[in-house]
């Protein structure tokens, strides 16, 4: 049903990958410029595709393993973001020119943190219906 509170979680997880990055910067590099999701392509690509495999979770609502398995797939491509953005904060430089990692490179983190809630919330479903037709 989509009232449930794993529809929440993958709202914010949407909300999350398909705007926050569009604000906060990920990180500024030693020349003071600050760069956003929307200087790279497939950074931006990235994002837009974690916003819109939640909202493609959400709507398969009726069939809870597709959903849990959609909800892995997400967590894999932010894990993958994660993964460049703590590559990246490594080989910025800080010594002569200072640089500074923005709040924008936790936005995977956010991302994680709400779909395994939400893998949560669906398991927790699928074994209410189980003992349900155990019941029968």
């Amino acid at each position: 049903m989509i009232q449930r509170i794993q529809t929440l979680y993958l709202v914010i997880v949407g909300l999350v990958a398909g705007i926050l990055p569009f604000l906060f910067n990920l990180w500024i590099d030693g020349k003071g410029i600050e760069f956003f999701a929307q200087n790279e392509l497939w950074i931006s690509i990235a994002f837009y595709v974690s916003a819109v495999l939640a909202v493609i979770s959400i709507l398969m609502y009726k069939n809870r393993q597709n959903q849990f398995v959609v909800n892995r797939l997400n967590m894999i491509l932010n894990l993958f973001l994660l993964g460049f953005f703590v590559y990246r904060s490594l080989s910025l430089s800080g010594e002569a020119m200072v640089s500074e990692k923005g709040i924008g490179m936790l936005i995977p983190v956010f991302s994680i943190v709400f779909l395994v809630l939400a893998n949560r919330a669906i398991k927790k479903d699928e074994d209410l219906v189980k003992s349900v037709d155990r019941l029968r």
